[in-house]
């Protein structure tokens, strides 16, 4: 399994437009992040998890040529709003694109692109095939995918998603135990770790490292990162041997 990082910023990126921070303006590239993303491939299968504004810059960056099915982890802008651009594989591929999501994500998908599933469609709008998930696995494009609930904000959640020995969880603030158990076993694990300082709907640097200590993965990698957690270079100096902080165009396998 191969797991390119198109994307490992918070919902405004970075830089974040107008900022003045040193991070903002630094010239290692790994400090410049697009929105959080990832493309996982097996054999000849091609499934993108969140489809972010950036989509269409990440497909092109990476010269993506097909993708099999895109599962989004929860309803914010920043996690789908680039459903639109699915058009271009509609043409390449002359197929829908298979979106996996849950019945709330999906409510705000058909308000977002209402067009798209309209009953007199203008021609060209993005062809959205939905496939509905629930707190079990699911199959999507042959591949056998199990979620992690978490919550993100109050009585709001997200899903993360085990695919074999490798767990994505982004936008969460806590996992309850039984979800935990999950996750337990996954040789590698991304988490979210947004800043130093506690967020009420994020996990923040200190909160991420204890739970990545708790299930002790061979190897983890940080994401969602804000320009608030600091420098790359610096921030890496701070993080045990098994932790790494991700950033765009990162390529890993499992």
């Amino acid at each position: 399994m191969k797991i390119t990082f198109l994307g490992t910023g918070t919902s405004q990126g970075v830089p974040v437009i107008a900022c003045t921070c040193n991070v903002c303006h630094s010239q290692d590239s790994r400090d410049q992040r697009l929105r959080s993303s990832i493309l996982i491939e097996i054999e000849d299968k091609k499934i993108v998890v969140d489809c972010g504004p950036d989509f269409r810059q990440q497909m092109l960056r990476e010269k993506i040529q097909s993708i099999d099915a895109i599962l989004i982890t929860h309803p914010h802008k920043d996690h789908l709003g680039g459903l639109d651009d699915v058009r271009a594989f509609n043409y390449i591929l002359q197929r829908p694109t298979d979106v996996y999501a849950t019945t709330e994500v999906q409510t705000t998908i058909k308000n977002e692109f209402g067009y798209a599933f309209s009953t007199d469609k203008y021609p060209g709008v993005p062809e959205i095939h939905l496939h509905t998930i629930e707190n079990k696995p699911f199959e999507a494009a042959g591949i056998s995918i199990t979620p992690i609930r978490a919550r993100h904000f109050n009585e709001h959640y997200v899903f993360g998603y085990r695919i074999n020995d490798f767990t994505y969880i982004t936008d969460a603030v806590e996992i309850a135990e039984e979800e935990k158990v999950k996750i337990k076993g996954s040789k590698v694990i991304v988490i979210n770790a947004l800043r130093k300082k506690k967020h009420y709907s994020h996990f923040n640097l200190e909160e991420a490292l204890a739970i990545l200590n708790e299930l002790k993965p061979e190897r983890a990698f940080l994401t969602h990162i804000s320009h608030q957690l600091g420098l790359y270079e610096d921030v890496s100096k701070e993080l045990p041997g098994f932790v790494k902080l991700a950033y765009d165009r990162l390529v890993i396998e499992v």
